[in-house]
C-alpha cells in the first residue's frame, strides 16, 4: 500500500491521534490547515455555474499567469448562499479562509489585488472560517456569528462549499469513513439497523418512515440477493438539497449508502439519479471511482469479507419516479408507474428482490450516527422526529438558497431570522411548503414548528 494510502487508513480508523510529526503535517495539508502557497476555491456546483462561476474560474487562472503567481485552484459545492453566488474564498499561508460573494469575472482583479496586500474588501466579504492555528482577519465577521449561518445546526451541510468534493484525502482526513471502517469491523447487520432505530432518523422525503424499521424488514426477509437504492431523482420543483450534497460532499453520501448496504445485507447499491443532474453525476461518480482504487469499494473491502458495488444510474427525470415503486420500475427499463402496496419494496422490490430505497439526505445523515452514536443524533430536535432537515428556500426573499436547521424550528425562524424575511416593502402573504402535493402556510401560521 503507498504511503499516502497508509496515512488515509490511520486517519480513517484513528484520527489524528498516534501519528508522527510527518504524518500530522500531511494530514494538515490535506484537511488545508497547513497550506504552501494561496488557495483560491471557487463554488463550481450548479448554483455557481448558472451564476458564472466558469468565467469567475477562468478570471482567477488570467490573474495567477499575468502575475506568475503560484496559487492552488480548487472546485467546491455551495455553502448555501445562492443568491450571492458566484461566491469564492480565499485562504493565504497562515490566515483564515475568507468567503466573498458575487464576484464575477470583472471583480477578480480588484478583490485579489485587495486581499494579496492584507486588505479586506468590505463591500463583497461574507466571512471568515474558524481555523484554529490560522491568524484572523481583523474585524471580519466568522461565519458562525453571521445569522444566516448562527441560527443554523450544519450536520450534514457542514463541509458543503468547504471541501474540494474531487479530493478523498481531505475527506478522510476531516473524519471521513471512519464510521463505515467501525460499521464492518465492530458491527453485525442487525446490529447497524438497531443503532439507526436507536436514532430515530426518519427518511427524509415521502411520508417520514423510520429508517431502521424499514431496514429490518429487507434484512430479515430471506432472499440470495438484496439492493440498496440510492433516491437522487429529486423530482419536486425548487428542492435542490439533494443536488447540494451530492454536489458538495459526494464521499459523504457514498459512505452512507456504504453503512446502509451493509446493514441489510446487500452488495450492489445503485443511485437513481436524474439525468439533468449532470455535475452532480460527474462528482459522484468521480467519487466512486477513487473509492475503488483505494479500495473502500469492490471485493473483500479492507480483507473485512464485505463485497460492495455501486452504480449510476440516469432516470428520465420524470416527477413521478421520486416515488420509490415508479423507480423500481424505471430502474427495472419499465415505465415509470407507481404500483400498489403491499407488497412493499423491503420484500419485494427490484427484480422481486428486497430492496431498500432511501433518499439522499438520508443516507448522508448515517456517517454522523454511526461515528457518534444514536444518542448523538437524538441531541438534536425533537423527541418524536430527532435530527436536522435541509430546506430549499426560493422567492422573493431577502436571500435564497438553502438552510440546515434542527427539526422542530419554526417557518418564522427560517424566514424572518435566518433569510431575513422578504425584503422592504413588501408583504409575507404565504409559503408554499413541499412540492406539487405541497401546500400554502398563510402569515399567521409561521410560527408552526416543522417536523
Amino acid at each position: 500500500m503507498p504511503a499516502d494510502n497508509e496515512l488515509l487508513m490511520k486517519l480513517a480508523q484513528f484520527g489524528s491521534s498516534g501519528l508522527n510529526s510527518s504524518e500530522l503535517e500531511q494530514a494538515e495539508q490535506y484537511r488545508k490547515i497547513r497550506i504552501p502557497r494561496p488557495l483560491i476555491m471557487i463554488n463550481s456546483s450548479t448554483s455557481g455555474i448558472v451564476a458564472g462561476s466558469m468565467r469567475t474560474w477562468k478570471a482567477v487562472e488570467q490573474y495567477a499567469a499575468e502575475r506568475s503567481l503560484e496559487i492552488d485552484l480548487a472546485e467546491t459545492g455551495s455553502i448555501g448562499l445562492s443568491s450571492e453566488d458566484p461566491v469564492i474564498s480565499v485562504q493565504l499561508p497562515g490566515r483564515t479562509r475568507i468567503f466573498f460573494s458575487r464576484i464575477t469575472e470583472e471583480k477578480v482583479s480588484s478583490i485579489l489585488d485587495d486581499l494579496f496586500h492584507q486588505v479586506v474588501p468590505e463591500q463583497q466579504v461574507i466571512g471568515q472560517l474558524r481555523q484554529d492555528g490560522q491568524e484572523a482577519w481583523k474585524d471580519v465577521p466568522f461565519l458562525d456569528e453571521i445569522p444566516f449561518f448562527a441560527l443554523q445546526e450544519r450536520r450534514i451541510m457542514k463541509s458543503c462549499g468547504i471541501i474540494d468534493p474531487f479530493s478523498l484525502e481531505e475527506y478522510i482526513a476531516g473524519g471521513g469513513y471512519h464510521a463505515f471502517l467501525k460499521t464492518i469491523r465492530s458491527y453485525t447487520f442487525s446490529e447497524v439497523c438497531e443503532l439507526v432505530s436507536e436514532s430515530g432518523l426518519r427518511g427524509r422525503s415521502g411520508g417520514g418512515f423510520p429508517t431502521g424499521e424499514k431496514w429490518k424488514a429487507a434484512y430479515n426477509t430471506s432472499s440470495d440477493q438484496k439492493y440498496l437504492v440510492c433516491n437522487a431523482e429529486e423530482s419536486d420543483p425548487g428542492a435542490f438539497m439533494d443536488r447540494t450534497l451530492m454536489e458538495g460532499n459526494p464521499f459523504q453520501l457514498l459512505e452512507g449508502i456504504s453503512i446502509a448496504a451493509y446493514a441489510i445485507g446487500s452488495n450492489r447499491a445503485y443511485i437513481y439519479i436524474r439525468s439533468e443532474y449532470r455535475d452532480s453525476i460527474r462528482r459522484v461518480r468521480s467519487a466512486i471511482q477513487k473509492l475503488r482504487e483505494f479500495g473502500l469499494l469492490g471485493d473483500n473491502i479492507l480483507d473485512s469479507g464485505y463485497n460492495l458495488q455501486i452504480s449510476l444510474r440516469k432516470g428520465p427525470g420524470a416527477f413521478v419516479c421520486g416515488e420509490e415503486t415508479a423507480l423500481i420500475a424505471s430502474l427495472e427499463g419499465r415505465r415509470g408507474m407507481p404500483s400498489s402496496k403491499p407488497p412493499y419494496p423491503s420484500t419485494s422490490g427490484y427484480l422481486g428482490r428486497p430492496t431498500v430505497v432511501n433518499n439522499v439526505e438520508t443516507l448522508a445523515n448515517l456517517p454522523g450516527i454511526i461515528g457518534r452514536g444514536p444518542q448523538w443524533f437524538r441531541e438534536t430536535g425533537p423527541e418524536e422526529c430527532p435530527g436536522t432537515k435541509i430546506f430549499s428556500i426560493s422567492g422573493r426573499g431577502s436571500l435564497s438558497g438553502l438552510v440546515e436547521v434542527p427539526m422542530g424550528t419554526s417557518f418564522d425562524t427560517i424566514i424572518n431570522r435566518i433569510i431575513g424575511g422578504v425584503g422592504k416593502g413588501r408583504e409575507l402573504k404565504a409559503l408554499h411548503v413541499g412540492g406539487p402535493s405541497g401546500c400554502m402556510v398563510p402569515a399567521e401560521l409561521m410560527d408552526i414548528p416543522v417536523t
